[in-house]
């Protein structure tokens, strides 16, 4: 199974890829306002390029449960310059993390090339056909309600089976607005609409979602469920990260969404070369 686009390709029969998170926000759950400042972004995306990085994922609106929105324009503001600057100095593949067609418009003019919508194209009518006319991936995410209610109370007869039939109708979405089922990746929500058993219960079910042939994108990183089960605070869950990460590529994810780039690209490599059986 491949990924291309424009100058891109990921190829994963080759290996699990990596896609580094960059909140320019002042209120993200795990990094909120570390890198909320223009220059300390930039410098940041950098560093995650130079540690290993396949994506770099921009967001310029926190969706951490209870989480308020912000305007188009205030997203806008955060997001553009970073891209900007960031397209200058790497060639990979930048992700605009957004569920509003106008953001994503000015992001991919700035030079994002991949449409991260935790949305699965629900929220904006307007962005499935933005992105099949600038044929660019979308990753289409597993929601449960929006972030403002997501946690209250989620339920599921089958959590694994309900989410796959979710992903599978936002294929369908994908594709009947334009964009070529090839384009789309899907992604579980790991904690968004989800209990710290559900979370468990899909990460250890993870291949089921094999049935939608889609490349599978799985981020975990410093989640409250792994705060939970080892009862560390968000900056002490990196052990417990990458164990979710190591989990998640045995059992099938194409893509992981970290914030410790360089410890997930060790993490990512053994794993890859377990599956494989081969030290090469």
């Amino acid at each position: 199974m491949k990924l291309q686009w424009d100058k891109y390709e990921l190829d994963f029969e080759e290996r699990t890829y990596i896609m580094g998170v960059l909140n320019v926000t002042p209120d993200s759950f795990s990094d909120g306002g570390k890198y909320y400042s223009f220059d300390r972004a930039v410098e940041h995306g950098l560093e995650m390029a130079e540690d290993g990085a396949d994506i770099l994922d921009v967001g310029g609106e926190s969706t951490r449960p209870f989480s308020q929105r912000v305007s188009v324009q205030e997203e806008i503001d955060r997001v553009v310059p970073v891209i900007e600057a960031l397209n200058k100095e790497v060639n990979l593949p930048i992700s605009i993390d957004t569920y509003k067609s106008e953001v994503a418009k000015y992001a991919l003019d700035a030079g994002a090339s991949i449409v991260n919508d935790i949305s699965a194209l629900r929220f904006d009518p307007e962005l499935g056909p933005l992105v099949a006319e600038r044929g660019v991936p979308v990753i289409l995410m597993h929601m449960k309600g929006r972030p403002e209610d997501m946690q209250k109370d989620p339920q599921y007869d089958d959590v694994v089976g309900e989410i796959t039939e979710f992903l599978r109708d936002a294929v369908a979405r994908a594709t009947q607005s334009g964009i070529p089922k090839e384009h789309v990746v899907v992604d579980p929500g790991i904690g968004f609409g989800k209990t710290f058993d559900h979370n468990l219960v899909i990460l250890r079910d993870l291949s089921r979602f094999e049935v939608l042939d889609r490349p599978l994108l799985v981020g975990t990183s410093n989640k409250s469920f792994i705060g939970h089960v080892l009862d560390r605070p968000v900056e002490e869950r990196a052990v417990g990260t990458m164990a979710t990460v190591a989990v998640a590529v045995m059992n099938g994810a194409h893509m992981v969404r970290v914030h410790d780039v360089k410890m997930a690209v060790d993490t990512v490599r053994m794993v890859d070369a377990i599956k494989r059986g081969s030290a090469q």
